[in-house]
């Protein structure tokens, strides 16, 4: 069967390969991973009639440049506005007869070629999809990559070779970018589990912010830029599980929304938990844009996911009959 083999001649940090993660085993100490953005991830896939937790390329803001070795495939760029750029290997950034576009869109490039990938005007990730299987190593049953460890897939490194099997073309198209693709400024939070350890002005100083994303961020969390959040005697509680989206207050008052790679437990508090379905927006703001938190109860949180939920579902429908009349 056909395949194309791709080199790399530039990645930037944490542009790894990731999968739709290895849940179900947090339970053994193992990080669940998988895309920041799993919407973004999912649509890349969803376009070239991928399943849609099929091995990718997560992109940090850092860029990739990919330089296609042999072969021809189709493939898909999603996520947040990101530059995409191909052409001949030559002089310049991709050569001679280079074009220029954007990211939410399904192109082929074939021997010869160049990929760039760099950052755009908005959005900290993007996600390239191949038609083809993407030939990554696999820990636990899955390709998504844990950036402390580097198991799973890997993180890409300059002059490695990556291959894609069975490798197709599809024609061409704009992809539609769902409303929800945009970076997200206010989170829903639900208070606690340990909103008691914190005093009542620190409850409302995190309610009314403002607060800011810090460069010290990764795939595990982000920390933020506010109002100092007081603990009490806080930091004697036991460890205890932890779920994607906690917001975690160390000792020195700042809180931590814990992402993708974030740790299976810890004791420090969580003042709040963002509802679920607001993170993978969230994860395309970028250092120094500004975040809100507004409380709902969980009763609220559990209605909005259910109804989030369904319109999810409804849109990934559309998207697979849409690359259905595209093949077609």
């Amino acid at each position: 069967m056909a395949e194309a083999v791709f080199r790399v001649v530039q990645a930037g940090p944490l542009v790894s390969v990731q999968d739709g993660g290895r849940p179900g085993m947090m339970r053994f100490g193992v990080p669940a991973s998988g895309g920041m953005d799993r919407k973004a991830l999912a649509l890349a896939n969803l376009a070239l009639g991928r399943p849609e937790g099929s091995p990718v390329i997560e992109v940090s803001l850092g860029g990739l440049t990919l330089e296609c070795l042999s072969g021809r495939v189709s493939l898909a760029v999603t996520g947040g506005a990101f530059l995409v750029e191909t052409g001949v290997v030559g002089a310049g950034v991709v050569g001679a007869g280079g074009r220029k576009t954007g990211s939410w869109q399904v192109l082929t490039i074939e021997a010869g070629e160049r990929l760039v990938i760099r950052r755009g005007h908005w959005g900290a990730w993007a996600y390239l999809a191949f038609a083809g299987t993407l030939q990554a190593p696999r820990w636990l049953g899955s390709a998504a990559t844990l950036a402390s460890s580097n198991l799973g897939g890997g993180v890409l490194k300059a002059g490695q070779d990556w291959v894609v099997a069975a490798a197709e073309v599809v024609p061409p198209r704009d992809l539609p970018r769902p409303v929800s693709a945009r970076p997200r400024h206010s989170l829903h939070v639900v208070m606690g589990p340990q909103a008691h350890c914190f005093a009542p002005e620190a409850l409302e100083a995190f309610a009314a912010g403002p607060w800011v994303l810090t460069p010290q961020g990764d795939r595990m969390g982000v920390r933020l830029k506010g109002p100092a959040l007081a603990l009490g005697d806080a930091l004697s509680i036991p460890s205890e599980p932890i779920v994607r989206g906690s917001v975690q207050v160390a000792g020195d008052g700042v809180p931590v929304v814990l992402l993708a790679d974030h740790q299976t437990t810890g004791g420090y508090p969580k003042i709040a938990t963002v509802l679920d379905d607001d993170l993978d927006a969230f994860a395309q703001l970028r250092p120094g844009d500004g975040v809100a938190f507004t409380p709902i109860s969980a009763e609220e949180a559990a209605a909005l996911g259910r109804f989030r939920a369904e319109r999810w579902a409804e849109y990934k429908a559309r998207m697979r009959e849409r690359m259905g009349e595209a093949v077609g």
